[in-house]
């Protein structure tokens, strides 16, 4: 961890711990009339709510502009769509193609014939490229367009029993 991230972590610690110790100290004490520490409590609470609208709001409205997995740009006009039903074993992948032509786009329909499985294309460098569950009785649909050539590995992401290490298939993206 870095020097100041664990001096910040431990004010904030200190802080929560302050926190406890000051209503554990207080918590014996009577008094009758809670009015106005309830009015300023309530003001606290209203303007911190507020805060976080102002702070947070903008941010999650930003990034809900780029999705990572947005349909509407799956479909980008380069050919028609190239569609690969994977199905999902204990411990295997059975897909109904292994071959996608690069620059169109692919449209994964991710069941399972057991159990839940995560369903993850890697690329040559075993960076995370697409990701979907996969579930029994179900039909995930994940569209995807490789922009490079290569062998992509696909792998469960969700633990599945034994062999679950062993579950792995490829799919080879090239020229048409």
């Amino acid at each position: 961890m870095q020097p100041i991230a664990w001096q910040i972590s431990l004010v904030l610690m200190a802080l929560v711990a302050f926190g406890f110790a000051f209503v554990a100290i207080n918590s014996g004490r009577r008094q009758e009339d809670y009015s106005p520490l309830q009015k300023s409590a309530y003001r606290l609470r209203s303007r911190l709510f507020w805060g976080l609208v102002l702070v947070f709001g903008p941010a999650m409205i930003y990034t809900l502009f780029e999705l990572p997995y947005d349909a509407a740009r799956a479909n980008t006009g380069a050919g028609p769509v190239q569609v690969v039903d994977a199905t999902g074993y204990q411990w295997r992948w059975e897909l109904s193609q292994d071959h996608v032509a690069v620059g169109q786009p692919v449209e994964f329909r991710v069941t399972s014939a057991d159990v839940n499985h995560g369903f993850g294309i890697y690329d040559a460098n075993l960076h995370l490229v697409a990701q979907t569950q996969a579930m029994p009785g179900y039909t995930n649909t994940l569209r995807h367009t490789f922009s490079e050539e290569g062998t992509y590995k696909i792998l469960c992401m969700e633990y599945c029993g034994l062999a679950h290490h062993n579950m792995l298939t490829e799919i080879r993206v090239g020229a048409q």
